[in-house]
């Protein structure tokens, strides 16, 4: 039978040189296929705002909404180790407000971690949070609450905010979390930054010498058609399959081939 997946075991896989393999997720059905796959960690993240909701960026996205997306999650009750995004404004106007908020998701939610974007100038709200032993996974490079600093999704670290990128790395790590995603930065960086620190680094477009990857289920399944990003590799393109029953369901009610005798009770 397979094992529940905690914080201890994700470190330890670091120290061991075992790829940690983490995917998005934000309802139970999806989290159920998810944990039978075997996936280490399921992240329930904000990106929810843009693949589920039809969001542009992920700033509109609330602490209830996150609520929903990672209880829906959480009642899988899955193996895989659950770690929730702290939504923007959830933890920028002040340490109590970002305690009080990781606080809910634990408590509430049913959240094993949260993640916090940001890196030194979030280093303090990382420590406050670890403080009260809710693990923290930070996240640096592109980060997309920061989307209008950054002037878009660009990728970042290829100048002389690779040294920044790499402080932040450092930081997030000194303030206590536990793991750190790396996005949208080039591979050397990225991997410089895996060698240098103690705690497990999961990429998103960082290249393949991270200690793990995470990436959006849409993306994977092909079920997102708003954008496609380099980093994204389509292990199925579900959305024509998904269309094609849709429309055969249609097209069976309108021809009253749909309930059968097989499909009704007697």
């Amino acid at each position: 039978m397979r094992k529940k997946i905690t914080i201890p075991d994700i470190s330890k896989m670091k120290r061991e040189g075992e790829r940690i393999a983490a995917l998005t997720a934000y309802d139970y059905p999806s989290a159920r296929l998810v944990d039978s796959a075997g996936v280490d960690i399921i992240l329930v993240g904000d990106s929810a705002g843009v693949v589920f909701s039809g969001h542009d960026t992920t700033l509109p996205v609330t602490m209830d909404e996150m609520l929903y997306h990672l209880k829906a999650v959480a009642r899988s009750r899955p193996f895989s180790l659950v770690v929730v995004d702290m939504p923007f404004m959830s933890c920028q106007t002040g340490i109590d407000e970002a305690r009080r908020n990781c606080g809910r998701m634990i408590k509430e939610g049913g959240a094993e971690a949260v993640k916090i974007e940001g890196g030194e100038n979030m280093a303090e709200v990382v420590a406050a949070v670890v403080g009260m032993d809710i693990p923290v996974m930070g996240h640096i490079g592109l980060t997309p609450q920061s989307v209008h600093r950054m002037g878009g999704y660009k990728i970042q670290g290829r100048d002389e905010t690779a040294e920044r990128i790499l402080r932040d790395a450092k930081a997030v790590e000194e303030a206590g979390a536990f793991s750190i995603v790396l996005e949208g930065i080039p591979s050397r960086l990225a991997a410089v930054i895996t060698a240098e620190l103690t705690i497990p680094t999961i990429g998103i477009g960082a290249g393949q010498m991270c200690d793990g990857q995470v990436l959006v289920i849409h993306d994977i399944l092909g079920l997102c058609e708003k954008y496609s990003p380099k980093f994204v590799k389509r292990y199925a393109e579900l959305a024509p399959i998904i269309t094609t029953a849709i429309r055969t369901y249609a097209d069976e009610v309108r021809r009253g081939v749909f309930p059968d005798d097989a499909h009704s009770f007697n």
